[in-house]
């Protein structure tokens, strides 16, 4: 078994311009799912994992994120304890619920960026890494399955699921390699949306990865190899690993079904399945939806 993970990095500091103009002056991983932002939702499946330190990599205009996961302020604390057991829960909910470190990102564009801002806080230790505007939804959560995976190999463990349709082939990274079992592969390739023809599986990498910390080493060579203009992605190091001989696990996520809420279509498709199961409101607007005419 590696090192125990206790540490997190959620890439937050994206423009959000499929948003505009509502991400003008609110971040996207703002956006509510009824009524919690889906970064919440991503940071309480890592806390459910066990997570004790969460580093979120953000831009500017991203003070609210920052404002959503401090103590709650007096006046609403007092307000809430006044509303008696009915309002507990909503107390319970605005606590501060895990350790949070804010990192300004500086360097290239690319998914690799962020993973580089957070070296100094995540030092030489595993983490997870994710994002706040796709997830994957799953029982046990992904982080959990992610982490359980680590303990059995003890490598980088990239999370994924089984594309849908011919179109996901050139939306996602696709890896490839020795199925050990049922959706655990020994990966040896990783193809950016390769297109079905030249696909390795069917098996898209996405939403979450629990990366050791050599990773660094190859970020920062493939960062000093970079092409002006061109973006840093994690990929590129994790490709270089796999070529040195190091053993990178694909796993798909079991029980999962991915939503990408980082588009209006998507976003609001997410936001209606969310809405279904909610406790609150669920039968009434499953009901409203049954009822309208198309």
């Amino acid at each position: 078994m590696g090192q125990k993970v206790r540490k997190a990095v959620i890439a937050a500091a994206g423009m959000g311009t499929r948003f505009l103009p509502q991400t003008k002056a609110m971040p996207k991983e703002m956006l509510p799912l009824v009524d919690k932002p889906i970064i919440q939702f991503v940071v309480e499946e890592l806390v459910e994992a066990g997570i004790q330190d969460i580093i979120i990599v953000t831009g500017y205009s991203k003070r609210s994120i920052e404002d959503h996961f401090d103590t709650p302020n007096e006046d609403l604390v007092v307000n809430l304890k006044m509303g008696g057991e009915s309002k507990a829960p909503l107390l319970d909910e605005v606590e501060r619920i895990a350790n949070f470190v804010y990192v300004r990102q500086k360097g290239p564009y690319g998914t690799g960026t962020p993973i580089m801002c957070a070296e100094s806080i995540v030092g030489n230790e595993p983490f997870l890494y994710t994002w706040a505007d796709d997830f994957i939804k799953a029982e046990p959560n992904r982080f959990k399955q992610l982490i359980a995976a680590y303990e059995e190999f003890g490598c980088s463990i990239l999370g994924g699921v089984r594309v849908q349709s011919d179109a996901d082939y050139d939306r996602y990274g696709m890896a490839g390699g020795k199925e050990l079992r049922g959706g655990v592969y020994d990966v040896d390739v990783i193809v950016e949306k390769p297109g079905k023809a030249n696909a390795p599986s069917d098996l898209a990498t996405n939403s979450a990865y629990l990366l050791t910390p050599d990773i660094y080493e190859y970020l920062k060579n493939a960062a000093d190899s970079l092409v002006p203009g061109k973006e840093l992605h994690y990929n590129d190091a994790l490709k270089s690993m796999i070529a040195d001989g190091k053993r990178v696990i694909a796993l798909e996520i079991e029980n999962g079904k991915y939503y990408d809420a980082g588009n209006k279509l998507e976003y609001l498709k997410t936001l209606i399945d969310f809405a279904l199961v909610h406790d609150e409101i669920g039968d009434d607007f499953r009901a409203y939806l049954q009822s309208m005419k198309f």
